[in-house]
C-alpha cells in the first residue's frame, strides 16, 4: 500500500509540475521552490536546484513581471506566444527530473508525456485568452489571470499533498481538454477570419484608384435662325 502511495505521488508531482508549467512556468517553479527551501517538501534530488536562493529570487521576479504582463489585453497574447518556446519544454524536463533517481527510460517516457500535459495546459491558457481579449473590457483578463494563478498554486498544493486527488482533477481536464479544442479551433477559425476580411477589405479600398473629377464642358446652344424669331 504504501508504495502503491509512493507511485501515485511520484505521478502527481511530476504531471503536476508539468500541468502548472504550461500556465504559469514562473509560479511553479517558485512554489516549489519556497516549499523545498523551507523544508516543508523534500524535493526529488535533481529538483533540489529549484529551492536555491538565487533560482527562488529569478522565479519570483520573472512571476512578477507575467503577473502584470499577463492581465494586459494584447500583450497577454504576445506573452503567451513567446512562452511557447519556453513552458513547454520546462515543463517536460521539470516532469522529468520529478521522477526522481530512475532509468534513463523512465525519465525520458515522464518527459514526453509531461511535454505533452504541458502543451495541453498552455494551448488552453493561450487559446482562451486570445478569445477573451476580444471584449473591449480588461476586467475579464484580469479574473482570467488572476483565476490561472489560484489554480496553478492549488493544484500544485493538491499534487503534493493529496496526489490521488490531483491524478482524478488531472485525468477530468484532460477530459475538458478534448472537448474544448475543437470549440476553441472553431472560434479561433471565426476571429481569425473576421480580422483578415476586415483587412482585406481596408487593403482593398486603400488600393482602389480614387477617380478624378472631371471639368464641366461648357453647353454650346445651337444658333436660332432668324426666321423663328419671327412670329
Amino acid at each position: 500500500m504504501d508504495q502503491l502511495t509512493q507511485v501515485a505521488h511520484t505521478i502527481a508531482l511530476t504531471m503536476g509540475v508539468a500541468w502548472a508549467s504550461g500556465i504559469n512556468l514562473y509560479a511553479a517553479i517558485l512554489v516549489l521552490g519556497l516549499l523545498g527551501a523551507s523544508g516543508h517538501m523534500v524535493l526529488p534530488e535533481n529538483l533540489v536546484m529549484l529551492s536555491d536562493p538565487l533560482v527562488v529570487s529569478a522565479a519570483g521576479f520573472m512571476y512578477v513581471v507575467e503577473f502584470f504582463a499577463d492581465k494586459i489585453p494584447g500583450i497577454d497574447s504576445g506573452w503567451d506566444a513567446v512562452h511557447t518556446f519556453i513552458r513547454i519544454p520546462a515543463g517536460a524536463a521539470l516532469a522529468a527530473a520529478a521522477v526522481g533517481d530512475v532509468s534513463p527510460a523512465v525519465a525520458v517516457a515522464a518527459g514526453i508525456v509531461g511535454g505533452g500535459i504541458s502543451a495541453g495546459a498552455h494551448a488552453t491558457k493561450a487559446g482562451s485568452r486570445v478569445l477573451i481579449n476580444t471584449s473591449p473590457e480588461p476586467f475579464s483578463n484580469w479574473i482570467a489571470s488572476v483565476s490561472e494563478d489560484i489554480i496553478v498554486i492549488g493544484g500544485l498544493f493538491t499534487a503534493l499533498y493529496h496526489p490521488w486527488l490531483f491524478i482524478v482533477l488531472l485525468l477530468l481536464f484532460i477530459l475538458f481538454m478534448a472537448w474544448f479544442f475543437p470549440k476553441l479551433w472553431r472560434g479561433l477559425k471565426k476571429l481569425f477570419s473576421f480580422i483578415g476580411r476586415l483587412f482585406g477589405g481596408k487593403a482593398e479600398k486603400e488600393s482602389m484608384p480614387k477617380e478624378e473629377p472631371t471639368a464641366e464642358k461648357p453647353k454650346i446652344e445651337a444658333p436660332v435662325a432668324e426666321d423663328s424669331k419671327e412670329v
